[in-house]
């Protein structure tokens, strides 16, 4: 593939087109994979800057409520703002990029990404930066869908296994890399700036990706002439914020009647969403998720393992952070470093699961969540009397590590192995939400687990106490891959 702008997105020659549009052609990838890789490190680059910005901002909330003179429920916004906006798009802004080209859609949130972080990190007081932080969310709701189809459309075989393994190493190693690097800004206090590095630091990163990206990206041979579909799009934000947005606030403001009834209107309101698709599809549009795609039992179940997963993935990370600091008094930056050990299994797993036989996948994935669940129980057991943990809490996160690095990988290629590239936008949009809204609801759900029982006993019981249900989401993960086994064995 070409470094130049003027390249094109390879995409097979079978791939049916719309009367009077100019066919998709694949391109030749013989002696360009450095256009490829190229392109990878622009993607990846991006996403681990978005999703590092949703974790590191939570160990600069002290520094902030104190610089800033703000309110609970101000800093509450201030770190769910960006959360809440960038969840509410990801769907939206995967079809803006099928429609009007995933470069240009991919350039559009990475620039109102980078410029939204510069206004963070010049906030002078809490309304300008929980509004940039919502312009933060919508430029990384628009910026990260187009990668998941760019990774499809750009790579075949065994190239696009390998650039989805990275991609989901990024994805776990981001989580846990954000609270190390937020307590080591913040601590480094530069310049006498306290919090805002936080934001700052991505600057100078997105204007390099930017620069990179306007060379290295291909442009589309013919963007999707599918339309927006406004009322889905309305719908399904619409559904996405009944959800998310008391899920986010909820624990923190005691759980108010307005929470719970955004909650139980949110199942009818995604009731709506799958009654207004159909409406477009009878009509003869194109609707937000195209039914196809729902009908994949890959993409199916390898979401719902995902979701199970993830949900309890950032529940475990929440809940143990919580207890380093809280409970054994660590710093943030000694909280942080704490989780290197899960760090190196996420990548080790990551980026070694491929030398398993693919017909093996759904057995290995089954098998890793069972790992996982182990390693959680066994870090639940060792700290529950308040103990530091030894040798084995180093040994049991690595466990963990390596069951969410033989999964997360996978499952990205299992769930979208049946997807047409035609349909790469919308697989990715719907896939893409998924570890979104399941690290909402599992810091939402194992989150209230852990405040609640640290009320009543040890900081240490509560962890253990926690543990318990987020092990058997990870089981949960592992039943949900059992209706692929059969045909992979």
């Amino acid at each position: 593939m070409s470094e130049t702008t003027d390249a094109t997105i390879p995409v097979p020659d079978r791939i049916p087109v719309a009367t009077g549009q100019r066919p998709h052609r694949a391109a030749d990838h013989k002696g360009k994979t450095g256009g490829n890789n190229g392109i990878l490190l622009v993607v990846l680059g991006a996403v681990f800057m978005a999703l590092l910005d949703s974790t590191i901002v939570n160990v600069a909330t002290p520094a902030m409520r104190t610089d800033l003179h703000t309110t609970g429920a101000a800093l509450q916004l201030i770190v769910s703002g960006y959360t809440i906006s960038y969840a509410a798009l990801l769907i939206t802004g995967a079809r803006l990029g099928a429609r009007n080209g995933y470069r240009a859609i991919f350039l559009t949130g990475l620039a109102t990404f980078t410029l939204a972080s510069f206004a963070c990190g010049l906030a002078p007081g809490a309304g300008l930066l929980i509004a940039a932080r919502v312009v933060q969310g919508i430029g990384a709701g628009l910026m990260i869908p187009q990668i998941y189809s760019l990774i499809q459309l750009s790579f075949q075989g065994a190239a696009r296994a390998r650039a989805l393994s990275l991609y989901a190493a990024v994805i776990a190693l981001a989580v846990v890399v954000g609270q190390v690097a937020g307590g080591l800004l913040v601590s480094a206090d530069l310049f006498g700036t306290g919090w805002r590095p936080v934001f700052l630091i991505n600057v100078p990163v997105g204007l390099a990706l930017l620069a990179a990206a306007a060379r290295l990206l291909p442009r589309e041979v013919a963007p999707s002439p599918k339309g927006l579909d406004l009322p889905g799009v309305v719908t399904l934000t619409a559904a996405l914020l009944l959800l998310v947005v008391p899920l986010v606030l909820g624990h923190e403001r005691h759980w108010p009647l307005w929470t719970t009834l955004c909650l139980a209107a949110a199942a009818p309101a995604f009731g709506v969403f799958v009654l207004v698709e159909r409406a477009v599809a009878r009509r003869g549009g194109a609707p937000l998720v195209p039914g196809r795609v729902l009908r994949s039992r890959d993409l199916v179940c390898g979401a719902a393992s995902l979701f199970f997963g993830m949900a309890g993935y950032a529940g475990f990370l929440f809940s143990f952070s919580q207890h380093l600091q809280s409970g054994l008094g660590e710093s943030a930056t000694r909280a942080g470093l704490t989780f290197a050990p899960l760090a190196v299994g996420v990548a080790v797993g990551s980026l070694t699961w491929q030398k398993v036989p693919a017909r093996r996948h759904g057995a290995m994935i089954a098998a890793a969540w069972t790992l996982a669940a182990a390693g959680y129980l066994g870090i639940g057991l060792v700290m529950r009397t308040g103990a530091q943990g030894g040798l084995a809490l180093p040994a049991l996160q690595l466990v963990v590590g390596l069951g969410m690095g033989y999964t997360t990988s996978p499952l990205l290629t299992l769930a979208l192995s049946k997807i047409a590239p035609a349909d790469a936008s919308d697989a990715s949009g719907a896939l893409t939400t998924v570890p979104q809204i399941a690290q909402v609801v599992g810091v939402a759900a194992y989150g209230s687990v852990f405040l609640a029982a640290a009320d009543r006993a040890s900081s240490g019981y509560a962890l253990y106490a926690t543990v318990l249900p987020v092990a058997a989401g990870a089981l949960a993960g592992a039943l949900a891959v059992v209706p692929l086994l059969r045909r992979r064995v």
